[in-house]
């Protein structure tokens, strides 16, 4: 192993010692009772079991009756909103009938929602986005709570959608669990034309309706994106935690290879379950080697910022501590491997061209940098996943495929990464601890000093470009209250055309912000998801136009250059909306979360973190299920 992946592995498991005990521990009861008992609908009562399969076809009635077939539950993000999700509205029928040829009983245990932010951006929506995550989460615990599955196929893609998921099954983490992807919709207008277009309309240079020709020409169809933001990023941690079934990530929808896929995760699930050979609960899947594993693929290909947030949630649901401090380490010893946009011009089909997933965990297996002894839903070992599907008489194979990438302009290995360390950086100093995507920004533009330009919302940086008051100068932005506890942290990728106007026009500038960006960061130099935030008394909140702020995204700093003494003597400036004015939108339901939300370098979510307080160490009452597994 890699020495820095190796050590960061170490302090993970030993600071996680107790809360990871302690939920294996909460977990295991609830395996060795499925191992015991047979399928987890044998302990319902008669009732019970009737109201459980009264709407399913004779035949699948029978199945439930017995207690030789498990049960699996299907559990969507589907709706036609998000054109990543809209697949997803056939998934259901297909799954079905896969898991009964497989010798199970399928059923649709529940939907949750799915925002785009897409749609939202810039919107007020877009300040329930992040929460939606919880909601998510919640959402998946009321479908699994049955009592009627033996495993789950979880059907999520995009941003907030697949944490939410998988955060949600970590609680009934003795179910056996596979995210069953939809795939990218084929590539559209080239990414390059897309930025140009969008600055042009940020400088007043084409109308509305050219705009709205380019946007289309961009997202034009059902599948994900194809920028390399938080869904595709979702994608890619998925895989490399071994959630998916190799090679399952990049496929487009519509394809036989596709829907060949989705039938093969509907067999797989009943092939893990605690009543077959293979019995591979999510809570052994997801352990500390696996999150790290995530980290690395997370750090190595400049993914998105959002997961340097819900990695940490994640990790807390299982019961692991996942820190920034451990990113902080990865990220000087993870080289660079991949340039898509909106770190270069490539989109995530250009990428599984090159080779995708496969060459990329190969390389980095054979690098020493990801852990190969994990448990994944293919067996044990992440070979498996070096290896690309394909279809042989109408059912998937995986084989050998080329080692080396097609296309070192998208994908390059770590002897030759395009650089020596990743994409994400993290920064500290006096305003706190914030993330610096730096994929995407020129190396002159890594370090910034000029004086503070202080917004409290985006809207009124907006209106001061609009008015010209930008114009010739250099400073940093600085955008508070914008964090999980004073709006809800929504993105704020409005800022990002009229920032790159200026940059483009020789000015210095950056962002600082305790708000979001996530995948979709460009070119501007920033210092984003800034704990503690200005609503919880960060230093933010002292800052003044004019004040001195020094962003050094290569020596991981951010200070603000002004004397000690001098900030004791200053209150806060500005204030987050209160709950009587953060109204609109359905916010004022989310009031709750607001008053809960933790601070973004723990999570930025409501639960509480995993403890172990009082707890003992002790050995996993799941060790030993999957020893004999392939």
């Amino acid at each position: 192993m890699n020495r820095v992946v190796h050590e960061v592995t170490e302090r993970l498991t030993e600071r996680s010692r107790r809360s990871r005990a302690a939920y294996l521990r909460r977990v295991g009861a609830a395996a060795r009772e499925a191992r015991e008992r047979g399928p987890a609908r044998a302990s319902l009562g008669c009732a019970n079991l009737a109201h459980g399969f009264a709407a399913c076809s004779p035949g699948d009635k029978l199945a439930l009756r017995g207690n030789e077939r498990p049960g699996v539950a299907i559990v969507s993000a589907y709706n036609d909103m998000l054109s990543a999700h809209q697949p997803y509205e056939t998934y259901p029928a297909v799954l079905k009938k896969a898991v009964r040829e497989a010798g199970g009983v399928a059923q649709f245990a529940g939907g949750v929602p799915a925002m785009c932010d897409g749609v939202t951006q810039g919107r007020p929506g877009m300040e329930l986005s992040l929460y939606s995550r919880e909601v998510i989460a919640m959402a998946t615990a009321i479908a699994l709570s049955h009592d009627m599955f033996d495993g789950s196929l979880l059907l999520g893609v995009c941003d907030k959608i697949v944490p939410g998921l998988l955060i949600g099954a970590l609680h009934f983490g003795h179910l056996p669990a596979i995210f069953v992807p939809a795939g990218p919709m084929p590539s559209g207008l080239p990414n390059k034309v897309k930025a140009r277009t969008r600055q042009l309309f940020a400088e007043g240079r084409i109308g509305r309706g050219e705009m709205l020709d380019a946007e289309a020409a961009s997202y034009h169809s059902p599948g994900t994106c194809t920028f390399y933001g938080t869904a595709n990023s979702n994608q890619v941690l998925m895989e490399v935690m071994g959630l998916h079934l190799p090679g399952a990530t990049f496929v487009n929808p519509g394809t036989e290879l596709r829907e060949g896929l989705t039938r093969a995760a509907a067999r797989r699930i009943v092939e893990i379950t605690a009543h077959g050979e293979e019995y591979t609960p999510v809570a052994e899947v997801v352990d500390e080697k696996a999150l790290v594993n995530a980290a690395v693929a997370l750090l190595a290909t400049g993914g998105s910022t959002n997961h340097t947030m819900h990695l940490v949630a994640i990790a807390a649901a299982a019961g692991v501590e996942l820190l920034w401090d451990d990113l902080a380490a990865l990220s000087t010893a993870v080289p660079l491997l991949t340039r898509m946009y909106p770190n270069g011009q490539a989109d995530v089909n250009h990428f599984e061209a090159a080779g995708g997933m496969q060459v990329l965990m190969g390389d980095l297996l054979d690098a020493g940098m990801l852990h190969e002894d994990v448990l994944t839903v293919a067996g044990r070992g992440l070979g498996h996943y070096r290896g690309g599907p394909s279809l042989k008489e109408g059912q998937v194979v995986w084989e050998e495929r080329p080692a080396t990438s097609a296309d070192w302009d998208v994908l390059r290995p770590v002897a030759d990464p395009f650089s020596a360390d990743s994409g994400i950086h993290m920064l500290s100093g006096n305003l706190g601890r914030a993330v610096s995507k730096v994929s995407a920004v020129k190396p002159e533009h890594l370090v910034i000093e000029a004086p503070a330009k202080v917004f409290d919302d985006q809207a009124e940086l907006l209106a001061a470009f609009e008015a010209g008051d930008l114009d010739d100068q250099d400073f940093v932005a600085v955008i508070r209250y914008q964090g999980p506890s004073a709006n809800g942290m929504p993105e704020l990728h409005k800022l990002t055309p009229p920032l790159a106007v200026l940059l483009d026009r020789g000015r210095s500038v950056a962002l600082v912000t305790d708000g979001r960006m996530s995948g979709a960061s460009g070119k501007v130099p920033a210092a984003i998801h800034l704990s503690p935030e200005a609503a919880d008394g960060g230093p933010i909140a002292l800052v003044r136009d004019g004040d001195p702020i020094r962003l050094d995204s290569k020596a991981g700093t951010l200070h603000l250059l002004v004397p000690e003494a001098e900030l004791a003597r200053r209150t806060p400036g500005g204030r987050p909306l209160g709950d009587g004015e953060w109204v609109g939108t359905g916010r004022e339901l989310f009031a709750a979360f607001r008053r809960a939300a933790g601070p973004a370098e723990r999570g930025a979510g409501i639960f509480a973190i995993s403890g172990a307080e009082g707890v003992e160490s002790a050995p996993s009452p799941l060790a030993g299920a999957a020893e004999s597994r392939t």
